[in-house]
């Protein structure tokens, strides 16, 4: 695209929008809620919103794909996010029975907006195939892959190859607020609830940035302990330090800075949009 308007900094208000398209399931049937009530992290059964954010976890509570789900009177779609969209498909046909009272198949592709900011909650809003653009939307400019990367760091959007990568569960990606610990049993529960009630996590998302490049899964120490590794890394721009995320281990959560496996200065920060996991006292 070819334009001759300023391009707003990425972090900047309300200036860009996310205007993408992402695969979608249609779960058909009036069990539809039920069933995803039983195979994601939301509370399916009592949200009260448009669109429901959902994680799709193992059994054992790792993230394999971030969900966004929109129910209706004759079943439920869902937008797969981030992850393996057959995986999901694959995954659900698996488990569907007669009594479920719900039938699956392809939907094709959603596009969808979401506002680019780091201060308040992000907007977000599905488009049918010949809905125009909204007035409210078309003052935001539609951000490029590199403008959108560096919000997905900022933010700790954990949506790359390091963060899901089926070893991570959502506490320690900053999802807190993806997974309910009030509704019954489903698909990963038993580990988010230990997660919640007594053992805590042993590492959390953080952005990091450096005057060096570095490397995905290099190491990162504090003194001569292995204190994280790093899970993303962009293109550094003229004049900016090298930027990412990492994974950091919960000792050294606190520090300002580690180094990396060369002495290089890392500084460190918690994401604009973690959502913090409960206390590991919360019962």
């Amino acid at each position: 695209m070819t334009t001759t308007t300023t391009r707003p900094d990425s972090s900047g208000q309300d200036s860009l929008r996310w205007d993408s398209t992402f695969p979608v399931l249609r779960l058909e049937g009036a069990g539809a809620r039920s069933f995803l009530q039983g195979q994601t992290s939301a509370d399916i059964q009592h949200e009260d919103v448009e669109l429901i954010q959902s994680c799709w976890l193992t059994a054992t509570g790792r993230l394999r794909a971030l969900l966004e789900i929109q129910l209706d009177d004759s079943g439920a779609n869902v937008l797969v996010l981030a992850g393996d969209a057959d995986a999901v498909a694959t995954g659900f046909d698996q488990v569907i029975f007669p009594a479920d009272r719900v039938r699956l198949r392809d939907a094709g592709r959603q596009r969808r907006l979401q506002s680019l900011n780091r201060s308040k909650a992000n907007e977000v809003m599905w488009l049918s195939a010949d809905q125009p653009l909204p007035a409210n939307w078309a003052n935001r400019l539609a951000a490029d892959p590199d403008e959108l990367e560096r919000w997905r760091v900022e933010q700790g959007w954990p949506t790359g190859d390091g963060e899901l990568n089926g070893d991570t569960n959502p506490f320690e990606l900053g999802l807190a607020d993806w997974v309910s610990l009030s509704k019954g049993c489903y698909l990963g529960q038993e580990t988010m609830a230990k997660l919640a009630s007594q053992a805590g996590v042993k590492q959390q998302l953080r952005c990091w940035s450096c005057t060096e490049k570095l490397e995905t899964q290099q190491r990162l120490f504090h003194n001569e302990d292995r204190a994280g590794m790093v899970t993303s890394v962009l293109p550094k721009r003229v004049g900016q330090h090298w930027i990412g995320l990492a994974l950091i281990r919960k000792q050294w959560l606190d520090e300002p800075s580690l180094h990396g496996p060369d002495k290089q200065l890392v500084t460190i920060r918690r994401p604009h949009g973690f959502q913090d996991p409960p206390h590991p006292d919360a019962r």
